[in-house]
């Protein structure tokens, strides 16, 4: 069905609620497996409908912040989810006392129950109003962003429209695309501290609620973390910083000297070689006809997938005014249909679009089978091993985009995944720190993150940008705002999809079928098992471990070092 086609209705929360409740009872007072499965199913049902349109509301506020019947509907969902959550919640303490548990968990796995079991943990009636204000802070922010209405080459631009000129060979038109572009976060930052503020004091309220000593447990618990700890991510950091700093220190280096300046500055960082970035050499809609033959040509899998995004016009990635400004995939559960939004703005960025949202929206597709949200929708550090490892495995259709400039493009694309982590890791690093100390100051937040920059970031030379150099870059990065916690798992998924390079591309002697089907396993298994233990039956090794982390850096680096990048 088309997107278009989709049936969109408000749902009643309190005929919503009342059907719940009734499934619920009916659940607690099966007097057999069967019955309890069959209603299970139905409880399911019930919770996709609702999710469905919630998804689909957030989807038509994000293409048009500025809509007032969008406004309102988005509005609606951040007032009544929470209040459906409390029956999810109760729908959960049922099945994990259910009497055919046994039953249950031999059909569908231990891990649902699992499952269950922290989500009880993170979520008390107590929080529905704290929740209906966290879920209306961060469309604050989203439109906030989104208001972004910048004047610059006799044009009025968007944020998303802006970036390319901070890509351009011209230094001096990249200096003033980045002073117009920070000037709007500048003018508006005591706006972006408001909101945060009220974000972070909030949370902290809901873990004192839930007695927990600070909102980190209770983070970790709403970000379903089963199998590692606050412990072993801060190992992970280490040695993130151990072994991956130093080498994005080199590439620093590698990169200032390609482009021709003695000192790399911030308006410098996102121009790889002094010819220009790689960029695709054609329109969005150009692409999208690219990206069918690279779909079809890679397995029998994506071509049906990527099929059926575009039949049902499942992908909208042209830019416009008063789209959101961000990218994302979502699942429409009713439609068993993934979506994908993004603003398509001529740089490279717009094919890693094309793999790493497409990435999300493969896994979706091929865990449509999976009734249950559950399992249809894996941990968000999971997610993204399939995201970022499909940007890896398109790599022999990047001509399709690049023609001459592939290698360019491979060769930037690999640099910018390294550079990203030390990023990654700080902003992790950061949002432990402000939940810890929730009553600090704007300043003395801005004032951490500019530590931590120099701590893991130290080519950054701000110039004469106050704004950055006294830190307030991370008021860019809507997870901060949105999803506390989210950001790590960019880069442990990272680590992952390092590894599905150097089996299928890098060291592959014959090995990228294989590869192949390992990442099309794990994408059919969903979220049906931990991460940890996913990764491991997709023959990967865990990214907690330090030596993974030592070896793949130095084949990186390697790689990079037998690369001539003058030619570029």
């Amino acid at each position: 069905m088309k997107y278009s086609k989709m049936q969109y209705g408000r749902p009643d929360i309190n005929k919503v609620g009342s059907e719940m409740n009734k499934l619920i009872s009916d659940f607690k007072n099966a007097k057999s497996f069967v019955e309890a499965d069959e209603i299970m199913y139905k409880i399911n049902s019930v919770r996709n409908e609702f999710d469905s349109m919630k998804v689909i509301a957030f989807i038509n506020y994000s293409n048009d912040t500025n809509n007032q019947d969008f406004i309102a509907e988005q509005d609606y969902f951040d007032n009544n989810s929470p209040l459906f959550n409390d029956f999810v919640f109760e729908y959960f303490k049922a099945l994990v006392s259910s009497a055919f548990r046994n039953e249950l968990e031999s059909k569908y796995g231990k891990h649902l129950f699992e499952i269950a079991e922290i989500n009880i943990k993170s979520f008390s009636n107590d929080l529905i109003e704290d929740m209906q204000k966290e879920n209306h802070l961060g469309s604050e922010y989203m439109k906030l962003k989104a208001s972004a209405k910048i004047n610059f080459e006799g044009k009025e631009l968007n944020l998303q429209e802006l970036e390319p000129y901070t890509e351009s060979t011209d230094r001096e038109i990249r200096i003033k695309a980045y002073r117009a572009y920070w000037k709007f976060f500048s003018d508006n930052s005591n706006e972006f501290d408001e909101i945060y503020d009220k974000l972070v004091y909030l949370r902290n309220d809901m873990s004192q609620k839930m007695n927990y000593k600070n909102y980190k447990e209770l983070g970790y618990a709403r970000m379903k973390r089963m199998d590692y700890n606050e412990e072993m991510v801060a190992d992970f950091r280490k040695n993130i910083k151990k072994y991956i700093v130093p080498l994005a220190v080199k590439l620093r280096d590698k990169q200032a000297k390609r482009i021709g300046e003695d000192k790399l500055m911030f308006y410098d960082i996102y121009i790889q070689f002094k010819s220009g970035n790689a960029t695709p050499k054609g329109s969005p809609e150009w692409i999208m006809d690219k990206g069918k033959l690279m779909y079809d040509e890679l397995s029998p899998e994506t071509k049906e997938f990527y099929d059926f995004m575009t039949e049902n016009d499942l992908m909208n990635v042209f830019s416009r005014k008063g789209k959101a400004d961000m990218g994302y995939c979502e699942y429409i559960a009713k439609y068993k249909s993934p979506y994908i939004f993004s603003n398509m703005n001529g740089t490279e960025d717009d094919i890693t679009v094309l793999t790493h949202e497409a990435g999300h929206a493969f896994q979706a597709y091929a865990s449509k089978h999976f009734h249950f949200k559950e399992y249809s929708e894996p941990t968000m550090e999971t997610a993204e091993i399939h995201s970022m490892s499909m940007e890896y495995l398109t790599y022999p259709w990047m001509n399709l985009f690049f023609e001459k400039d592939t290698d360019k493009f491979k060769f930037s694309h690999l640099n910018s995944r390294v550079n990203f982590l030390p990023y990654g890791v700080l902003v992790d690093e950061f949002q432990h720190w402000v939940y810890e100390n929730p009553s600090v100051s704007p300043a003395e937040r801005k004032a951490r993150w500019r530590e931590l920059e120099k701590d893991y970031m130290p080519h950054l030379n701000y110039d004469e940008l106050e704004f950055l150099e006294t830190g307030g870059r991370w008021q860019k990065q809507g997870h901060i705002y949105e999803s506390p916690f989210y950001y790590i798992d960019y880069c442990l998924a990272q680590i992952c999809a390092f590894q599905f390079w150097s089996r299928a591309i890098h060291n592959g002697n014959g090995g990228f079928d294989k590869a192949l089907k390992d990442y099309l396993e794990l994408c059919s298994k969903g979220g049906s098992k931990p991460f940890l233990e996913l990764v491991k039956e997709a023959g990967l090794e865990s990214p907690f471990e330090e030596n993974v982390i030592k070896k793949l850096s130095k084949e990186i680096e390697d790689y990079i070092d037998s690369i001539n990048d003058s030619l570029f």
